[in-house]
């Protein structure tokens, strides 16, 4: 798992630029669906994936293995002067290029260069039938914070949940909150997966600068 930041910025003169850093995961490409699908019972296992991540030996329905990957990805947006705090949300784009399903290699994701969409997937395995449910969650800051220490709430981004055929996204529609949330109940022996697209809402005027914080995503069971 990885742990992401965020950041915004407005030059002086300029525009202004929120970017949020989200997570690592891997790549993999058949159409596909965000989906939950039932995997082997085996060794207790977690795996998640937000953005680039390592899967060797092929996917993981065809005997892929997944690894640890450092990277970091980042979603951006620069919102021009004239339309700061007008209310019309920007959609972010994204440094990762993920766009196949860890599952099974298909194409899942819109190109993110043009969608802004982030791979997010993973799974929850354990022996036999017991173990109840793994939870997916994400934590932030309450704000994004600029050198000079002015905040903006971190609920000013967004996401919309989508991926290639799928008619209910599997993990939600939702925006950031402060603290800890839960997006998603992983029932045991089950791997997920979804495309998020982060959107800056853009409904107040904020001062000049970048403003930076950290979104953490996490995959835990009891």
């Amino acid at each position: 798992m990885k742990t992401p930041p965020c950041s915004f910025h407005r030059g002086r003169q300029g525009p202004w630029v929120l970017a949020t850093l989200v997570l690592g995961g891997p790549a993999g490409l058949p159409a596909a669906h965000a989906f939950t699908v039932d995997i082997t019972p085996g060794p207790r296992a977690l795996f998640l994936q937000v953005g680039t991540g390592t899967m060797t030996g092929g996917t993981f329905d065809n005997n892929g293995t997944p690894g640890d990957n450092g990277t970091v990805n980042t979603a951006s947006v620069t919102v021009p002067g004239g339309q700061l705090g007008s209310g019309s949300a920007q959609a972010m784009t994204t440094n990762s290029t993920v766009t196949a399903s860890a599952w099974n290699g298909a194409a899942l994701c819109a190109s993110p260069a043009a969608t802004g969409q982030v791979y997010v997937g993973g799974f929850y395995r354990r022996p036999g039938n017991g173990g109840g449910t793994a939870t997916l969650s994400v934590s932030t800051p309450a704000g994004l914070i600029n050198a000079n220490g002015d905040t903006l709430a971190f609920g000013n981004v967004a996401w919309t949940s989508s991926g290639n055929g799928d008619a209910t996204p599997t993990i939600p529609n939702g925006s950031f909150t402060a603290g800890a949330q839960t997006l998603l109940a992983v029932t045991r022996n089950t791997w997920f997966e979804s495309c998020l697209a982060f959107r800056y809402l853009n409904t107040q005027l904020v001062p000049a600068g970048t403003f930076t914080g950290r979104a953490i995503f996490t995959l835990a069971a009891p």
